[in-house]
């Protein structure tokens, strides 16, 4: 695995792929924002912004990304906020995939 998750790209992950162990996933946190939470067999940050505008826009950027890496995350927004979560519906839990989106979005928001 590269150590720049922001240069791998999403893989198709056929259902009954294992997800992602809790060794694995812990191992993978450090190289996100802390402001990621994993749990539940997924991970999701929740981004503050100021207004409306920003937060619709970060959920438009997000959902770009998304795109472009088929792999979709559920977005959610409003005034002064936008959360996102991933996780892999194949797997039934967490994969790289998820943690490559992320690594991803951490970069697109820093700039």
């Amino acid at each position: 695995m590269s150590d720049d998750l922001t240069k791998r790209q999403c893989r198709d992950l056929p259902k009954g792929s294992p997800a992602l162990g809790a060794g694995e996933i812990a191992a993978l946190m450090p190289r996100l924002d802390p402001g990621w939470h994993a749990g539940g067999g997924k991970l999701t940050r929740r981004f503050e912004v100021k207004g409306y505008a920003p937060a619709h826009m970060l959920a438009n950027a997000t959902a770009f990304l998304a795109e472009r890496e088929g792999h979709h995350p559920d977005i959610s927004f409003g005034w002064g906020w936008c959360e996102v979560t991933f996780w892999t519906h194949t797997v039934g839990g967490l994969s790289e995939n998820d943690f490559i989106c992320a690594a991803k979005l951490d970069a697109l928001v820093a700039g």
